[in-house]
């Protein structure tokens, strides 16, 4: 699969994910922790990448990640402005 990017990102959602992280004083580790207990296997080294915009995200790790964080996946998207579920 080719890689592609978008204004020098694999993502659009690696800045979002690490505001409503650290909103939340949630380590990397305890992200992944979190997604992981949904059943989608990620490592700590995934969310950095993925924070940096160097690793493309899923559309099942999105959905778990906006569950584990509490927000939409939506404003992890950048579609709306509202953080909230």
């Amino acid at each position: 699969m080719k890689a592609f990017n978008y204004n020098g990102q694999r993502n659009v959602s690696g800045e979002r994910i690490r505001q409503a992280r650290t909103r939340q004083r949630c380590t990397q580790s305890d992200l992944a922790a979190r997604v992981q207990v949904s059943g989608v296997i990620i490592e700590r080294d995934c969310i950095s990448r993925i924070e940096n915009g160097l690793r493309m995200v899923q559309d099942f790790e999105l959905r778990a990640i906006a569950g584990a964080l509490g927000v939409t996946t939506d404003w992890l998207v950048g579609e709306t402005e509202e953080e909230e579920k």
